[in-house]
């Protein structure tokens, strides 16, 4: 089972042994069932309409072999979250749980669960629709410190008795248990596939395919690199605090088939919730490597071998406990991409920037909690006009259909549409954002966290800029990240930016 070489992405793709090919694609069926199951069996809006859940498989040095495509900035920081679990030699039948960010999670809603299997691990990851903490939701926007926004866990093996001690931190705990329960049934659905996987197959040629499939992919990547400049590119950008902008700086260096990105001069941690793991940095990373790269690259952890990510201890994407991080893994994984995207641009072309937000809306009670992110505007491409309301960069879920939404929650839907011309102009126009606007019908609590209100997408190329965001209470503005009460009758409507345009 054996890669010949070829002397670029192309012809090594049309070198891989077929066998190889047959089980790569069991084992990206496998993780994609694990989702299919997940969201199938999950009791929340949030996973069950949004599908905001990832699922993978890992081999038993705890590399990414197999993943099914759901969310970016799940998928690229899993790594940390088994080699956390690997550190305690889980048993063959043990599953373990963990959502602290310094401990391999991202921010506490995101639920990761790592169980073996006869070839190495499966992993799931879920963002949950209230995890305890300060604010229902646990997506409070003035969050200062970790254990305001729910409960931290460490790696912790996951039995009945556990399971019953975190569901009661929880808000809605029943719903909490059945969505955790949804991902063990993913879990057992994965170790009963790779099991048949083994029978049919044979256990030692399923762990030699998965050698090859990390290494193929290494190949393909470096291939694609080495066509890139080489040369040092550095951008910079801004995370839109409550009072000041904080900035992201980046150095990106292309050598060969190999791609450094150095985050040095960033700004410090800071007293707010856009801090992030070094992790969520790296998936982000990642991302834009891939994407520009080689975007149809099946993915494994082999890709993003090629790729190094160093960032100063203590900055806004490689921050320590016990900072805050609720808005690092949606707002500041979005702009990481923007300003790393925008170095690629001074070597090759890139798309113009898009909304570089995921607009968080989080309303809840002592009743109910409800979670979601607004699409919006994608920037222009060098050939195309950029797509309209869309989940942009990290974010890839679903939205909550209006009938889903109304029956479920204490809300009403009074508009949900495109938000007309806000997509800059250019030779290839940005796309649109969206307009989407919710009435409370009984007292809750509202939190919004949002970028790009004051600053908006940019073009690329000559293009010009999309509409910043808004938000707004009955009519009257109201900041990008804001938590308060809501009375009934209150609507509260958001206005997604539109994407950057391409060109003159």
């Amino acid at each position: 089972m054996v890669v010949r070489d070829g002397g670029d992405a192309h012809r090594l793709g049309a070198g891989i042994d077929v066998e190889l090919q047959i089980v790569g694609s069991l084992l990206r069926a496998i993780a994609e069932e694990m989702g299919a199951v997940l969201v199938r069996s999950a009791f929340s809006a949030n996973i069950k309409e949004r599908r905001d859940c990832s699922t993978a498989l890992f081999d038993a040095h705890g590399r990414m072999i197999a993943q099914a495509e759901h969310i970016p900035v799940h998928l690229g920081a899993m790594p940390d979250a088994v080699a956390a679990v690997m550190r305690h030699e889980p048993a063959r039948d043990d599953v373990w749980i963990l959502n602290d960010p310094y401990t391999g999670g991202t921010h506490l809603p995101d639920i990761t669960l790592v169980s073996r299997t006869d070839v190495g691990f499966a992993v799931t990851r879920a963002h949950h629709a209230d995890v305890g903490g300060a604010e229902p939701g646990s997506m409070p926007a003035d969050s200062r410190a970790l254990d305001e926004e729910g409960v931290v866990i460490p790696p912790t093996r996951l039995d009945n008795k556990a399971l019953d001690a975190l569901v009661a931190q929880m808000r809605n705990p029943e719903e909490r248990r059945g969505d955790l329960r949804a991902q063990l049934a993913a879990h057992g659905l994965a170790e009963r596939r790779v099991g048949e996987l083994c029978g049919r197959r044979g256990r030692d040629r399923v762990i030699a395919a998965m050698d090859e499939l990390f290494a193929y992919s290494e190949r393909r990547m470096r291939a694609g690199i080495a066509v890139l400049p080489d040369g040092r590119y550095e951008a910079k950008d801004v995370l839109e605090a409550q009072v000041e902008d904080l900035e992201l700086r980046v150095a990106v260096t292309i050598e060969g088939d190999a791609i450094d990105v150095d985050f040095a001069g960033t700004a410090s941690q800071h007293d707010s919730n856009l801090n992030c793991p070094l992790a969520v940095a790296r998936s982000a990373c990642y991302f834009v490597v891939r994407a520009l790269v080689d975007p149809d690259l099946p993915a494994s952890g082999g890709a993003f071998a090629p790729v190094s990510v160093r960032a100063p201890e203590g900055c806004l994407v490689n921050a320590r406990p016990p900072a805050a991080v609720a808005a690092g893994n949606v707002e500041t994984s979005s702009r990481i991409v923007d300003v790393v995207m925008r170095a690629f641009g001074r070597a090759i072309d890139v798309p113009a920037q898009g909304q570089g937000t995921m607009n968080n809306v989080t309303l809840g009670n002592e009743r109910f909690t409800y979670y979601e992110t607004i699409g919006g505007g994608q920037g222009a491409c060098p050939d195309a006009d950029g797509p309209s309301g869309v989940h942009v960069a990290m974010s890839n879920t679903l939205s909550t259909s209006v009938e889903a939404l109304e029956l479920q929650y204490p809300l009403r839907v009074e508009r949900y549409g495109l938000r007309l011309g806000s997509g800059g102009a250019g030779r290839w126009r940005g796309g649109y954002g969206v307009v989407r606007e919710l009435r409370a019908l009984e007292p809750c609590r509202l939190s919004i966290i949002s970028e790009r209100r004051r600053h908006a997408p940019q073009g690329e190329r000559g293009g010009e800029p999309g509409a910043a965001g808004r938000n707004l209470l009955n009519g009257e503005p109201l900041p990008g990240k804001v938590t308060l009460d809501l009375a009934p009758g209150d609507a509260i409507s958001i206005e997604t930016p539109g994407g950057g345009g391409f060109g003159r």
